[in-house]
Order: structure tokens, then C-alpha cells, then sequence
């Protein structure tokens, strides 16, 4: 039994370490130290905040210091680092400030919107009407003047901006004023672009007039998977007192450990990676549109973020799509959305973004056996084994 689970961990570390090309944009890569701290013995413990348990004052000391680097990282009054994952950061989020049949608006799934925070995820789970944000698929974003309209008209409890699908920063300086006079609290999900808001490479959410930023810490932030909620004062301080014990108990020290010491790594590093991301997404786009593929926005110029969007429409001709790939080891997800962020953490710049596109259209395009592009993926990520935009390097 041990060998079997020791053999198919080992075998997936080989194969996805080692051999593929990992382009998912909801995946990213530790450094080997913020990996290490996963299995120190903070693993095994418990703390909390009402010091029901002894022997916690350096687990305690970890959780305040990774606090004050997430807010000096990030320009918030408050943070929070408990939050077990994305989602849960959201529903603490909503949770806080919504009671039944309130309005909720944001992107909808149709439009690349975060399902979990739709009518069968959060919407639905605390009764609220999810109202979506007149969107443009051409632009990719928020229509801001009919947003305006709609907000004055639905007068929603809360309105949160970020997406899945998320090319360019949305337009919250914008939408903000007319949500605060028609009773709304803003938040931002910026779980996909949470490490390009950190390098400052995006856009600011908590400057631009959101109360409060939130979503996962593992995406284009490096750190292990979890969530965080950044706030000003006033919401930070009423998430704070409802986390626990009602959202979270035990927060998983080892995983806030290795987020502070990830959020250390972005605060020396992070400006420099998220510049590179950003220059890697535009390239591959351009480089893929050059070989005919469907890449949304060409007019804006593709991406303003990691992600580079292919418009097969729809899931079942994207999955046709990503299970081509996946057979020369070149790994996607069935929205085809085409990540650069764990390519850019192992390295790679624009040189290597216009190989991925010719690899990708050899398979795709060209129709070439997946054994030969397989050897050239496998060549290509040998060079590329080495956490970069950390302390080790």
C-alpha cells in the first residue's frame, strides 16, 4: 500500500514537475523554501485567538508578521491570512455584510465570472439575488455606463468585481461612487491576478475604492494554496471578529508559515515577476494570433494579466482542444485559458513564449504526432527546473 502512494505521487511529480508544460492560470509554483515550511512542524499544531492553547507564541508571532507584510504588500488597513482557500475568503466576505434576499451583483459565469459565487454557489447558499454586471465579451470587461445604470436601478447590498475569466483590470474607480450612493459594499475577488496587484502591474483595487480585496493566494501570488482578505479598517475589523469560530478553526499554521515567507518573496521580488508575466502573456497571444488561433481582444492587445484567452465557444470544443494538448504533455483547462505564471516563475521570458505558441500550434494546427512535440516539450522545461523571484535564487 505505501509503495503504491509513495509510486503514484513520485509519478506525478515527474510528469508534471519535470515533463509538462503547465499553463493552467489557477496553478503557479513555491519557491523551495515556502514549500518546505508545508511540512514543518507547525503541521501539527493548533492556536487561537481566545488562548485556549499553550505553547503557541511563535505560531501567534508568524501570524502577526505574515499580517503586517500582507498589508504593507498590498496598501491595506487590515489583513487577514486564515481564509483556507478563495472561496472561503469570499463567502467571509459576503457573509459578513448580507442577510437574505439582499442583491448581489458580479460577473456572471456566462461571461467568465467565478461560479462558487453564483446562484448555485454563495448566491444561493445565503438567498440572495445574484444580478450580473452588463458585460462586453468583445472587450472582455464591464460595460461601465450601463453598470451605472444597473446599480442605481437594482441598488445592490454588495458588488464584487474580478472573474476567472480576467484579461484587464476592471473599472472599480469608475463603478464605485455610484455603489456607495446607492448602499452597496465593494469587494474585489482578485484571486487570479491577486500576485499582478502585488507587483503593482495591474491595478489597485483598495486605492481605486473597494472596501476590501480577497480571493487565493496561489495563482499568480506564489504562495501555497489558501486564501486572504485585504481590507480598509472598518470591514477588516467585521470579517475579523466573524472568522472564527464560524468560517475557520484551525487555519492551517504550516500553510500561513509558508504564505508569510511567500508574501516576503513578493514584496523583494514581486514587481519584476508580475512585469515579466504580463510581458510573457502579451507575447504568447500575439505569437498564437500570428498562427491563426481564436485569441479574444487583439484590439485591446490581447491581455493585460497572465491570462491569454482562446474562443473555441464554449467548453466541448475547448476540452477537444485541451485533451490534444494534455497528449503532448502541453496542459490547459477546457476554457483553454493559457496561463503565464508558473512558466514565468521557472523562468521562461518572451523567447520561450514564442516556442510554447509554435509547440501548441504543431499540435493543434499543424496536426503533428504528439510524440515529437512531447520530446520538444520535455527539452524545453529541463532547462527550466529552477524556482526564480525568490530568496534561494
Amino acid at each position: 500500500m505505501i509503495d503504491e502512494i509513495l509510486g503514484l505521487v513520485k509519478k506525478h511529480e515527474e510528469w508534471r514537475g519535470k515533463q509538462c508544460l503547465n499553463l493552467i492560470p489557477s496553478e503557479n509554483v513555491m519557491s523551495p523554501a515556502v514549500r518546505g515550511l508545508l511540512s514543518s512542524d507547525l503541521a501539527h499544531r493548533y492556536t487561537a485567538r481566545d488562548r485556549f492553547y499553550m505553547g503557541t507564541r511563535f505560531i501567534d508571532n508568524i501570524e502577526q508578521y505574515g499580517e503586517e507584510i500582507a498589508k504593507d504588500v498590498f496598501g491595506a488597513e487590515t489583513a487577514d491570512l486564515r481564509p483556507l482557500s478563495g472561496h472561503i475568503a469570499d463567502l467571509i466576505f459576503i457573509a459578513s455584510f448580507v442577510k437574505p434576499n439582499d442583491v448581489l451583483m458580479c460577473i456572471s459565469p456566462e461571461d467568465g465570472g467565478y461560479p462558487g459565487m453564483w446562484k448555485d454557489g454563495l448566491a444561493g447558499l445565503f438567498s440572495l439575488k445574484a444580478v450580473p454586471f452588463p458585460f462586453s465579451k468583445h472587450d472582455m470587461n464591464i460595460k461601465v455606463e450601463e453598470a451605472k445604470g444597473a446599480i442605481t436601478r437594482v441598488k445592490p447590498k454588495i458588488v464584487i468585481f474580478g472573474a476567472s475569466l480576467i484579461t484587464f483590470p476592471h473599472p472599480v474607480r469608475e463603478l464605485t461612487e455610484v455603489a456607495h450612493e446607492n448602499g452597496a459594499h465593494v469587494g474585489f475577488d482578485g484571486s487570479h491576478v491577486m500576485g499582478l496587484i502585488a507587483g503593482e502591474h495591474f491595478q489597485d483595487p483598495l486605492k481605486e475604492g473597494a472596501s476590501a480585496l480577497f480571493g487565493s493566494t496561489h495563482k499568480t501570488l506564489f504562495g501555497p494554496q489558501g486564501g486572504i482578505i485585504l481590507a480598509d479598517k472598518e470591514h477588516g475589523e467585521i470579517t475579523k471578529a466573524k472568522i472564527y469560530p464560524t468560517f475557520v478553526d484551525n487555519a492551517h499554521w504550516n500553510r500561513i508559515a509558508a504564505l508569510t515567507l511567500a508574501l516576503a518573496e513578493t514584496k523583494k521580488f514581486g514587481k519584476a515577476y508580475a512585469e515579466q508575466v504580463i510581458r510573457n502573456a502579451k507575447t504568447l497571444a500575439g505569437a498564437l494570433y500570428d498562427y491563426g488561433f481564436p485569441v479574444t481582444c487583439q484590439h485591446l492587445g490581447f491581455t493585460q494579466s497572465h491570462q491569454v484567452l482562446l474562443d473555441y465557444g464554449g467548453f466541448e470544443k475547448g476540452r477537444v482542444v485541451a485533451e490534444k494538448l494534455q497528449c503532448a504533455n502541453i496542459i490547459v483547462d477546457c476554457g483553454v485559458r493559457i496561463g503565464t505564471c508558473e512558466v514565468t516563475r521557472r523562468g521562461m521570458k518572451e523567447r520561450e513564449m514564442s516556442k510554447i505558441a509554435e509547440l501548441i500550434k504543431r499540435k493543434i494546427i499543424d496536426k503533428e504526432q504528439p510524440e515529437n512535440v512531447k520530446k520538444e516539450v520535455a527539452k524545453l522545461c529541463a532547462e527550466f527546473q529552477k524556482a526564480e523571484y525568490c530568496f534561494e535564487s
